[in-house]
């Protein structure tokens, strides 16, 4: 029967830990570069760009002329919805461990039940601090400020290329080599 609690404590501890790289992962910065052309004149895409951002909430953070390049800065939020499934996650799994502990342990009586009182905030209060960041997203203009086709150059998180892709790829005309809508990560 121990060694049943045993094997018991050892999947609830690879559990633990398999809660700890879903936080790791979850809060990852996920920049992206990606080359974009447009047959449309560059600073009519550079507006429809620039007024979509402003739109979202980025703000411009300056830029280089001589470089061609806007700079958008912007805070990411955590998800309201993922700070409540990790804080429910965390804290039936520190639940677990303590009923385990329980188990293996009886002299130790109810005490380690209070592993979830302090597992359960603690997931949300990690990934609310780690996903809270500034962000920022690099629009290079590559071709000529004169010509008729536009290449650009974005560099941001991989979501806001997605939504790039997705809300201004038919108005502005955009296109790219590989779509990030169809990349694994």
């Amino acid at each position: 029967m121990q060694s049943a609690f045993s094997s018991t404590l050892f999947l609830t501890i690879l559990l633990a830990i398999g809660l700890g790289f879903f936080l790791r992962a979850a809060s990852k910065d996920r920049t992206t570069i990606v080359d974009v052309q447009s047959p449309l004149p560059p600073l009519e895409v550079l507006k429809g760009i620039s007024f979509w951002l402003e739109d979202r909430g980025w703000k411009k953070n300056g830029g280089n002329v001589e470089e061609k390049v806007l700079i958008f800065s912007g805070n990411v939020a955590s998800s309201a919805f993922l700070v409540i499934f990790l804080s429910c996650l965390g804290g039936v799994g520190s639940a677990c461990l303590g009923l385990v502990l329980i188990q293996l342990y009886p002299s130790l009586s109810w005490w380690p039940l209070l592993l979830a009182a302090i597992g359960a905030p603690l997931a949300g209060i990690i990934y609310r601090i780690k996903s809270k960041r500034e962000e920022s997203l690099e629009v290079k203009l590559l071709s000529s400020d004169l010509s008729d086709m536009s290449i650009l150059r974005i560099k941001a998180h991989r979501d806001e290329l997605i939504a790039i892709q997705l809300e201004l790829s038919e108005s502005l005309e955009l296109s790219s080599e590989n779509s990030l809508l169809s990349s694994p990560i």
